[in-house]
């Protein structure tokens, strides 16, 4: 029954938050194509590892609902959150003063995930149940080969950020320009 709430209650949520960050960001439409090309790969990554390690007995979910022993719809926040959106981050912070906020979020994010999934499978408050010492090594890897791998795809089929002007132009400035122009 979990998995059919998180579907109802979550996912609506994380595509309006995906939209608001849309909306942001403002991404070309190739730039959008190639974060959720990323963000697809890492979620690729994450669920056939997670398949890997319920049959290698790693770890395995005890959700109801289960696809293939997988929580499918879980594999929508790898793709829109940690991949689509963060990758339009960087891709939008990457030149200019905010560079220092795409590097942040470059190394943060699955360092956060690592963490994360790690407390949670060690502490027992997840749906994961880890039944290996493996499991910590196998999640590490995972983490930093899915959000790097979908990074790096992502790179490849960006375009370079166009050159955006912030600066405001007020009225008395532009018919002075325009005097000294003619």
């Amino acid at each position: 029954m979990e998995i059919r709430e998180f579907l109802a209650l979550v996912v609506p949520f994380i595509i309006v938050i995906y939209i608001g960050f849309l909306l942001f960001i403002r991404p070309t439409r190739p730039a959008l194509r190639a974060s959720l090309l990323g963000g697809l790969v890492m979620g690729l990554i994450n669920a056939l590892i997670d398949l890997v390690a319920y049959y290698a007995g790693w770890w395995y979910y005890n959700l109801n609902g289960l696809t293939l022993h997988l929580p499918l719809p879980f594999y929508i926040t790898p793709l829109l959150v940690y991949g689509s959106i963060v990758y339009l981050l960087i891709w939008r912070f990457w030149t200019g003063r905010g560079r220092w906020f795409a590097l942040f979020l470059l190394f943060s994010v699955p360092i956060f995930c690592i963490v994360r999934d790690t407390l949670g499978g060690i502490s027992s408050s997840s749906y994961a149940v880890w039944k290996s010492p493996l499991a910590t090594p196998v999640t590490i890897v995972m983490w930093l080969v899915a959000f790097y791998g979908g990074f790096l795809l992502f790179q490849r089929l960006a375009p370079p950020r166009p050159e955006v002007n912030w600066e405001v132009v007020k009225p008395e400035r532009d018919e002075a320009m325009k005097a000294e122009q003619e």
